[in-house]
């Protein structure tokens, strides 16, 4: 999952100029990005490259800043989350940023989901402190 963060941020930064330096204040850019996709009036299909490359993006925040890994779901997970990855955190809880990017999509702040960074500062589990990623 890293390597392909690392390849969907190179691209939409070098094309938008958007502040994706995987800190945790960058989250509410997320945020944007994806009410904006939402706003756009595009269904689900049209815009499934970008929310997994969002999600994956806010999968590697909870990496290096959360302590958090990433891990593959088991066949349990998968059909629960709906996703083939996800990450677990240091208390050993596992939570899927990729669904939380397409559920910020399809229901959006409006209708009650939680913003991506609010996610982040209300995440059970976190580290103490920063974890910066090798």
């Amino acid at each position: 999952m890293r390597q392909y963060t690392k390849g969907f941020v190179a691209e939409v930064t070098s094309r938008n100029r958007l502040p994706l330096d995987y800190s945790v204040q960058s989250l509410r850019v997320v945020d944007f990005v994806v009410e904006g996709l939402r706003k756009g009036g595009k269904n689900r299909q049209d815009v499934d490259p970008a929310l997994s490359g969002l999600g994956a993006y806010v999968g590697e925040v909870l990496v290096r800043r959360a302590g958090a890994v990433w891990v593959d779901f088991d066949g349990e997970q998968c059909a629960y989350f709906g996703q083939p990855v996800g990450v677990r955190m240091p208390d050993g809880r596992v939570w899927n940023p990729l669904g939380k990017v397409v559920n910020l999509f399809e229901r959006g702040a409006d209708e009650g989901e939680e913003s991506l960074q609010t996610f982040y500062l209300t995440l059970p589990g976190r580290a103490r402190r920063s974890v910066e990623a090798v």
